[in-house]
């Protein structure tokens, strides 16, 4: 019996260790997707404590007579850099899906292996179990949270991939009537795309570099971007349609092209870093804390203002959730 108990108890160390190893190369991952600082180092840290993690796990399988495991490491990270690389395609939200489903098995396994180690009298693995849910359970919550942040409209701890970004828009884009959006961003991409010649003309006779071009082609682009969503908005409307001048709206507030009017807190812009801040710690939607925040990366970029604005989003995602 107690032969059996050993083989359940390495069977599912070996396959904690594989998850373990896949945690490790997520959070590597995700910290390109980091928000502000402060997050980027919190997952440099998770990295860190999966592969110590990983090297108990280790400890605990030769303390049981299990082999030392050199192909699971290898499996683990290239099975989560497929993963990962395959979610940057996918909406936002299902990505973090895809984490948090992870992070349960890796929680509801460390469980089960503690009730394995209490059943056959192992403090060992019972220590090292408790240790894994500990860790595990924070995960859940951290994940969950920002998936509400996300819900309620954010800005969330971790940013949206370009790509991420455009497989969300046009999941979005896709509920409006086509017809109606495409004709009102018809109209207004025409004027947009004078505006854009007329710009490109002055920038390519002013710029001397190649860096220069770049540089002004960026902004060009940003602008003709920015004026042509307002413009859409504006005709949509005058034409009565509401929900569509409602989406171009919500899509220029993500984007930070919003005026400085437009802002849910006045006269941001004369604002010093810590009067925004005290600002954004008022508002009660997490809406606006994005609108806001959008606008602050677009702009001053104050690293202080969107990490504290992050934490009071935080705050209002864990009251919805119940955290």
């Amino acid at each position: 019996m107690a032969d059996v108990a050993t083989q359940k108890m390495i069977a599912q160390l070996r396959t904690l260790l594989l998850l373990t190893n896949s945690e490790e190369q997520v959070a590597i991952t995700r910290q390109a997707q980091a928000r502000t600082d402060a997050v980027r180092r919190e997952l440099a840290e998770n990295a860190k404590n999966s592969r110590a993690r990983a090297e108990r796990i280790n400890g605990a399988l030769r303390s049981l007579g299990g082999t030392p495991d050199l192909v699971s490491p290898v499996l683990g990270r290239f099975s989560a850099a497929v993963k990962t690389g395959a979610g940057q395609a996918q909406p936002f939200e299902e990505a973090l899906l895809g984490d948090l489903a992870l992070e349960h098995q890796l929680l509801d396994r460390a469980r089960y292996l503690k009730a394995l180690g209490e059943a056959a009298d192992n403090r060992g693995i019972v220590q090292l179990a408790e240790r894994l849910e500990t860790a595990h359970a924070a995960t859940v919550e951290w994940l969950t949270t920002v998936l509400a942040e996300d819900a309620i409209g954010g800005p969330a701890a971790l940013a949206r991939t370009p790509v991420q970004a455009v497989a969300g828009a046009a999941i979005r884009l896709g509920s409006l009537p086509m017809r109606t959006l495409a004709e009102r961003v018809n109209e207004a991409f025409v004027q947009a795309r004078t505006e854009r010649s007329r710009i490109s003309e002055a920038v390519t006779q002013t710029r001397q570099t190649v860096g220069e071009l770049a540089a002004g082609a960026r902004e060009v682009f940003g602008a003709s971007r920015d004026s042509g969503l307002a413009r859409a908005e504006s005709v949509a409307r005058r034409d009565g349609a509401p929900k569509t001048a409602g989406t171009l709206h919500k899509a220029r507030a993500a984007a930070g092209a919003l005026k400085a009017s437009e802002l849910p807190v006045p006269d941001y812009d004369e604002l010093n870093a810590t009067a925004a801040i005290a600002a954004i710690r008022k508002l009660v939607k997490a809406e606006d804390v994005r609108t806001v925040v959008a606008y602050e990366e677009a702009h001053k970029a104050r690293s202080g203002v969107v990490s504290a604005a992050q934490t009071h989003v935080a705050d209002i995602a864990k009251a919805t959730v119940g955290i």
